[in-house]
């Protein structure tokens, strides 16, 4: 399988489980309390534009990184592979408390097992290495920032938004938790 294949191949897996998660987990009134600020809709705009604009400015420029050096694309696929691992374990580990808006179920608790016992979001984690991968593959390093940069922002507030929401639902136990964990890299942020 060619390399352009298999990027194709992950970027459509990578679209097509994200537009799945948006519809199967968002949450709507009466299934749990939202607090999502309209981060959601941000997070989706600032993704959309972002990429498509990076991967644009890719196909139309000549490679600025390293000389063009093809291995650039190999370490995105690398990325992109260990993104999407990370997110959809992260999505899986919270099972039915996982919503793609900000939203606190009756039922839920914090989750401290997999991969949230190193770090409190390793679905943006995950997300974060997506958008670095697919930066990288233009091998432009304009299309590195157009593509990582404001998506990196807009998972920050939408970090900031999230904890909110969770200090507010589980108060002490959640402060223990945040004082514990890292947001998004062990032992480092």
């Amino acid at each position: 399988m060619s390399e352009a294949a298999l990027y194709g191949g992950l970027y459509c897996a990578w679209v097509i489980s994200e537009v799945l998660i948006l519809v199967v987990t968002r949450t709507r009134g009466g299934e749990g309390e939202v607090h999502d600020r309209g981060s959601l809709r941000l997070l989706w705009l600032v993704i959309v534009v972002s990429v498509t604009a990076g991967t644009w400015i890719g196909e139309a420029n000549a490679p600025t990184m390293f000389g063009g050096a093809h291995w650039v694309r190999s370490v995105a696929l690398v990325l992109i592979v260990a993104g999407l691992a990370i997110r959809w374990s992260a999505v899986a580990t919270l099972g039915r408390s996982f919503s793609a808006n900000v939203a606190i179920h009756a039922t839920q608790t914090v989750h401290r097992t997999g991969l949230f016992r190193f770090v409190r979001h390793p679905s943006y984690t995950g997300l974060m290495l997506v958008f670095a991968g697919v930066g990288l593959h233009t091998r432009n390093w304009a299309g590195l920032a157009v593509v990582l940069l404001p998506t990196v922002a807009a998972l920050f507030y939408r970090i900031r938004v999230e904890e909110a929401a969770l200090f507010g639902a589980f108060g002490d136990d959640y402060a223990d938790y945040s004082r514990k964990t890292k947001r998004l890299i062990p032992g480092i942020y």
